[in-house]
């Protein structure tokens, strides 16, 4: 009994961050209208309060999600890792378009991720990572097989749709739900089967904090939180969405920039891993959080909006902009170029991060989508 008790008691401690996350989200929902009537600004003050619980539950449930991979081991460990990121992004992301009504938020979020995950995640740790160590090493395998799989699935689902006729979007959305599972099929198959040594990188020196595994924290509790932390992002998420966009609104703020906050959001917990273990000097962390989450991104919402435009019989509108296109396009052949030697370096961290800080200027400018 003393046993369950200390268990329970320590559960609550790790999930205390939860219980002002939920208390904020009540408050806002309760207190809505009250709110509006102080003024736009007012909103958008709650917005970014709702922003951070979004984000704060997002790394407890990435934490959980770790947790269960260390459990079960792979495969199931690494389509846990992978689903579980990727439900955040589209719980997000659906509970915003319902509300933005925009048949393009689910484009721009999709390319604002790549974009964060490839120019910002990759190209600040590499940036820092260098200044630090000089040259990082990793296997060179993995960023080839990564840049070629994104592209892929880019070009398909992000370029290809432009030149679709628009009376036959149904069948290309039925072709491209259809080859984005198989890419990912071969893919995951791959990746934990006979070509799984791409992904991986023997360093010599000893281990160190990013190479630990989770605590070793009972399965049961943290699936029950996995869950409910996913039901928790949406809920958050379906009271943020008119904050931030009464907010945005009031600083006339553009579209893209609310597909650039559900991209940061999802892709919180990314970030501050990668940073870590770029200051540790393991790049092929940095390498496999910030090509596969772009990866993952493209592969794996995908579907599931092109799935929900299929059922609601409204077509979303998957094709990137010109200037989108030639930014993708840019930052591809730059990683492609970048890693193809099993090293990386401050310039090309900073080829990243200029290309970044450019994503950012358009997208403020209101450049980026449309």
């Amino acid at each position: 009994m003393a046993g369950s008790q200390s268990g329970l008691i320590q559960i609550a401690r790790r999930e205390a961050v939860l219980a002002p996350v939920i208390g904020v989200g009540l408050l806002a929902f309760v207190f809505k209208a009250q709110v509006f009537a102080l003024g736009a600004m007012a909103g958008l003050v709650v917005a970014v309060l709702l922003i951070v619980a979004v984000v704060c539950v997002s790394v407890r449930v990435a934490h959980h999600g770790e947790v269960l991979a260390a459990k079960v081991g792979d495969p199931y460990g690494t389509m846990i890792l992978t689903l579980s990121a990727v439900l955040v992004e589209v719980v997000i992301l659906l509970t915003i378009m319902r509300e933005a009504s925009s048949p393009t938020l689910a484009r721009d979020t999709i390319f604002s991720a790549v974009m964060l995950d490839i120019n910002g995640i990759l190209g600040i740790s590499a940036l820092l990572g260098g200044w630090k160590f000089g040259e990082q090493p990793y296997n060179d395998d993995s960023g080839k097989t990564y840049g070629a799989m994104i592209m892929t699935a880019m070009g398909i689902s992000m370029v290809v749709p432009e030149f679709v006729p628009h009376a036959q979007w149904h069948a290309y959305s039925i072709f491209t739900i259809l080859a984005m599972m198989m890419l990912y099929w071969v893919f995951l198959r791959n990746q934990i089967g006979v070509h799984s040594y791409f992904f991986n990188y023997s360093y010599s020196d000893k281990k160190r904090a990013t190479d630990k595994k989770p605590a070793d924290e009972p399965f049961l509790p943290s699936l029950i939180f996995l869950i409910g932390g996913i039901g928790v992002v949406g809920l958050l998420a379906e009271v943020m969405s008119g904050f931030m966009s009464v907010g945005l609104q009031a600083i006339s703020a553009p579209l893209g920039v609310a597909a650039l906050i559900v991209a940061t959001m999802s892709a919180a917990p990314e970030i501050l891993t990668a940073l870590r273990a770029a200051l540790v000097n393991r790049m092929q962390v940095v390498i496999n959080i910030a090509l596969g989450a772009s990866l993952s991104t493209v592969i794996l919402t995908v579907p599931v909006i092109e799935a929900v435009a299929l059922l609601s019989d409204r077509p979303v509108n998957m094709a990137m902009t010109p200037v989108q296109t030639v930014l993708a396009a840019i930052t591809l052949v730059v990683a492609a170029v970048n890693l193809n030697d099993g090293e990386t370096n401050a310039i090309e961290g900073m080829t990243h991060f200029v290309l970044f800080a450019t994503f950012l200027m358009i997208t403020l400018l209101g450049a980026a989508g449309g």
